[in-house]
């Protein structure tokens, strides 16, 4: 409601400006709409003057919004600025002409506004519910937010309660009212403010079941009522959004063990995951030691990759992650070792945790390019890259910056021309009646589209030579010397199934490093 009670005195505010600016008789009757008289502002009470005064933040700007000197404006200036100016435009152009102010537009514009405009009061009973009541009112209007819905509430409970709702509000909540937090994510029919991902993630955490963001009011109320009270629950919505402020890169985690698999979910926008790895955060450090903290992150990390790697399904992940999130919940309340608990229910399920000889199968066997998207074949090969590099001590240190690298077959999808077959030292001639042709044609097919004939090039990397021969294509290679995924590549004598086979398994091998199976994450 203080919204639009803003807007509307910022509205007031536009075009009393322009009745000042062109002296008009009417000044009076909008100015009424801003102010209150002398004798209702009491002494020492500057901010009685104001028929409205906002909430903490605005307070400072908010005279400068209000005042009748017009404001220097800027580019970034403060929202109620913003809109005074824009106000104030939309009305010279609504009583303009050919360049010249209308008065009778004018007068009939501060008319509707003094004496046609009504603000309707609702005086509640006692025992009235008044958000129940304001959704009624609400419902044929543009809906709210479902953080908004539940901000009303709580606010609502706190007033009821009698607790300092101000304080609450700028202890708690002002820093949602940042651009950040107001920003939309995700994409499609998907997309939500990032405030409303936010109360899915807490409500999903704090009742160990997936709370759907399409339906995040109605659990939120069921989980309010006879619940804890405003500020309890102000404080446990500040610690998740400190959390997923983190696991999102809006703060800063020191921890690169953390940090490093917080990116890599982020890059698989993996939203169900993040209410584990939240209520992780929240757990205190003396419950949850740093070390085992980095288990549990590690764990999720490897079981969400293992299975994103081997193109597995997501489907059913949001109840099968709020599973594990339970089994977490049940350790930290009997004491026992809560990392492992996160490990143990992974390995559990539908769902399971991809095994080593899964991933080396995978790596050698499956279609990469075409049915694995880009994104995530190019996180998968740049991880490897730096995890070679940083346990390679014959290796600079190096900042490289991955998400320009573009990825690259070493044998082209269209290899007939320049890669011919050779099976047992001897050529096989391009006939498609011969049934040796056929074969070696349709795996080579086949296998130009494994991971292990996939890399990852810089800029550099003469793209003209991408469908060249070997030999061409090898000395490419050996220039992409920054990037140590590329050296058994350069320095190979041939390239050909066999090496692609190779070369699949040796990148399995790291990646097995990299994200560990369950039994080696246990404790």
């Amino acid at each position: 409601m203080l919204k639009r009670l803003t807007t509307t005195q910022l509205l007031v505010r536009g075009v009393l400006d322009v009745l000042t600016a062109e002296e008009s008789a009417k000044q009076h009757q909008l100015r009424d709409m801003l102010y209150n008289k002398p004798y209702l502002v009491g002494v020492g009470k500057p901010e009685e003057k104001y028929k409205l005064w906002p909430r903490r933040n605005d307070r400072m700007v908010w005279p400068t919004a209000a005042e009748d000197i017009v404001p220097d404006y800027a580019t970034d200036d403060h929202l109620y600025l913003e809109a005074r100016a824009y106000f104030a435009a939309s009305t010279r152009e609504y009583v303009s002409e050919g360049g010249e102010i209308q008065p009778e537009r004018m007068n009939a514009l501060a008319d509707a506004l003094s004496t046609l405009f009504k603000l309707v009061v609702i005086d509640l009973e006692d025992n009235d519910d008044a958000q129940v009541i304001f959704e009624v009112l609400n419902g044929r209007q543009t809906p709210l937010s479902a953080i908004d819905l539940v901000k009303n509430l709580l606010f609502l409970r706190g007033e009821l309660a009698a607790d300092d709702v101000e304080t609450l509000y700028e202890k708690y909540w002002a820093h949602f009212d940042g651009a950040w937090w107001k920003e939309e994510v995700g994409r499609g029919h998907a997309q939500r403010g990032r405030r409303d991902v936010l109360l899915s993630v807490w409500l999903t955490a704090e009742t160990g079941k997936e709370a759907s963001v399409g339906h995040l009011y109605a659990k939120a109320r069921a989980y309010l009522n006879d619940g804890p009270s405003t500020e309890a629950v102000l404080r446990k919505l500040t610690a998740y959004s400190d959390a997923y402020e983190a696991i999102y890169s809006h703060a800063v985690v020191a921890e690169d063990g953390l940090r490093t698999a917080y990116e890599r979910i982020q890059r698989l926008e993996l939203a169900t995951v993040v209410p584990l790895l939240a209520w992780l955060r929240t757990v205190p450090a003396a419950t949850l030691s740093l070390p085992d903290h980095i288990r549990a992150v590690r764990a999720i990390e490897s079981w969400a990759l293992r299975r994103a790697f081997l193109g597995l399904q997501t489907r059913g992940y949001g109840t099968y992650l709020a599973r594990v999130l339970s089994a977490a919940k049940s350790a930290l309340e009997t004491g026992a070792d809560i990392a492992d608990a996160v490990v143990d229910s992974l390995q559990r399920g539908a769902l399971t945790w991809p095994t080593d000889r899964e991933v080396v199968d995978g790596f050698r066997h499956n279609r990469y390019y075409g049915v694995i998207g880009q994104p995530r074949i190019a996180l998968l090969l740049s991880a490897i890259d730096a995890h070679l590099r940083t346990n390679d001590p014959h290796q600079p240190d190096a900042s490289i910056d991955y998400s320009n690298l573009q990825i690259e077959h070493v044998m082209p999808q269209s290899w007939e021309e320049n890669w011919p077959i050779v099976l047992h030292g001897q050529l096989v001639a391009n006939d498609e009646s011969d049934v040796a042709w056929l074969t070696a044609s349709e795996e080579r097919g086949r296998a130009v589209n494994h991971l292990g004939n996939l890399t990852l090039v810089t800029g550099s990397f003469n793209g003209h030579l991408s469908n060249g021969p070997w030999l061409s294509k090898k000395d490419e290679f050996a220039k992409q010397n920054t990037l140590v995924i590329n050296f058994p590549i350069a320095t190979a004598d041939v390239w050909d199934e066999t090496h692609i086979d190779i070369r699949a398994s040796n990148l399995a091998q790291v990646a097995i490093e990299i994200w560990p199976s369950g039994d080696f994450l246990r404790s």
